[in-house]
């Protein structure tokens, strides 16, 4: 049984239709490791033992009386601890939320319950979910996968490390500026940052909401497309005969390549030369959109946090992690029509980009240029701390400035991803590209 813990939520879920895994004894494997496993507190705020046994039990009943619900019923999966839990409390990794019990879940949480799939528990994440480096000394910091001494990326850390270390089948983050895809990458796991409005934001604590997404990490590519379904209520990708022969790949040149960590230049490079010897066709370029709109985050990003949360912080600044904090408050200054401003340049930036990459069946990007730094040492050094969240999430931000829909993919070289984008609405093609690119480089 404890084999199951390491399988795909697909594999798992034949395995149920088949009759070969009971829900009930899936769970109980989970929940079973969950207890044994030190690093538990440190990757789930809270297990929801009592739901997931109920879940459980109801997809037995189904799988035995040949009703099930979806090819994900009865699969056990975790969820960051900004989705609304009915009776079960949910804090965005903060103590300016400490104590904050909804009513009801998020639409995508009783979604993926009305699919049939099992909720384990709420895990750990930046506080309010502004950091891409996963480090919460106000609640726990999840060790990377292949760095017991690093953080695992953020802010849906806790979502990547479930599935990581074997005590999820998948887990399902919020991505604002990277906040999927950089946990992903950094623990080899498939993440998909959604289209904008593409998934129901409905009682998921918000960060900025013109950019808050929702996406899982997974084990596989075929997961990613079964999940976005039930997330989204749109019919899964058919990933049936994807290939990459005559597939044009952009790798996007300029500050995406900048300042790259030598393990990150060499597994990327090696990685594009798979996709390439798989029958893709190779351009580069940079885009002046690109350049243009990245240095815009400071203003896009921070000011709509602050619009958010600026009245709560100031009331408790004390309770947050300063460099959080400090973030938040750099939005507090910008004038309302500079704002405005920027959002509009954005729009047109948007419409350039999309133009000249229109040709492509995909833009190319290292998921993150530098690989998981040490946990202490952010907590030891403020400016360090400020440098390397800027870095981790300058690529993946890309992605969310740009309105796009991106999937990043392990390269095979440790806590380094290969990010592939494509324009808005467009996850289906995304996907079947993806799982064509993941089977290059397996």
């Amino acid at each position: 049984m404890d084999a199951w813990r390491w399988m795909t939520a697909a594999e798992l879920g034949r395995g149920i239709g088949a009759g070969e895994i009971d829900p009930v004894a899936l769970t109980r494997t989970y929940l079973d490791a969950m207890e044994a496993d030190a690093l538990t507190p440190r990757i789930y705020a809270r297990d929801t033992q009592a739901r997931a046994l109920e879940e459980a039990s109801a997809a037995a009943e189904r799988a035995a009386a040949g009703r099930r619900r979806g090819p994900l019923d009865g699969v056990p999966i975790s969820w960051k601890d900004l989705f609304d839990s009915a009776g079960v409390a949910t804090e965005s990794g903060s103590a300016l939320l400490r104590g904050r019990v909804p009513d009801r879940d998020a639409e995508v949480l009783a979604r993926a319950t009305a699919a049939g799939l099992v909720c384990l528990g709420k895990t750990h994440q930046t506080e309010l979910a502004f950091s891409g480096l996963g480090l919460n000394p106000s609640t726990a910091t999840p060790p990377c996968v292949n760095d017991a001494a690093a953080v695992a990326g953020g802010s849906s850390s806790g979502a990547a490390t479930s599935v990581a270390f074997g005590l999820a089948a998948m887990g399902i983050g919020s991505d604002t500026g990277g906040s999927v895809r950089v946990p992903a990458a950094w623990n080899d796991l498939v993440g998909l940052k959604t289209t904008h409005g593409r998934v129901s934001l409905a009682g998921v604590v918000p960060l900025c909401p013109r950019f808050d997404t929702v996406g899982p990490l997974c084990r596989s590519v075929e997961d990613t497309a079964l999940m976005l379904s039930v997330l989204d209520g749109r019919p899964a990708p058919d990933l049936t005969g994807a290939t990459l022969e005559g597939a044009r790949l952009l790798v996007l040149q300029g500050t995406a390549q900048d300042d790259l960590a030598r393990a990150v230049s060499t597994g990327v490079q090696s990685a594009v030369e798979r996709l390439q010897a798989a029958g893709a066709v190779i351009d580069r370029a940079e885009s002046a959109a690109v350049e243009e709109a990245l240095p815009m985050s400071a203003i896009l990003f921070t000011a709509e946090a602050w619009g958010v949360w600026g009245d709560v912080i100031e009331a408790q600044p004390d309770v947050m992690f300063a460099p959080v904090r400090d973030r938040f408050m750099s939005g507090r200054d910008y004038l309302a029509a500079d704002y405005v401003r920027a959002w509009r340049r954005l729009d047109a930036l948007r419409a350039d980009y999309l133009a000249q990459t229109e040709g492509f069946d995909a833009v190319l990007v290292p998921t993150c240029p530098i690989l998981p730094p040490d946990a202490q040492r952010l907590l030891d050094d403020s400016e360090y701390f400020r440098v390397k969240n800027l870095l981790a999430l300058r690529n993946t931000r890309i992605g969310n400035v740009m309105g796009l829909a991106a999937l990043t993919l392990p390269t095979g070289v440790p806590s380094v991803g290969l990010t592939l984008q494509t324009a808005p609405m467009q996850e289906a093609r995304l996907l079947r590209l993806g799982a064509a690119a993941e089977a290059a480089l397996a």
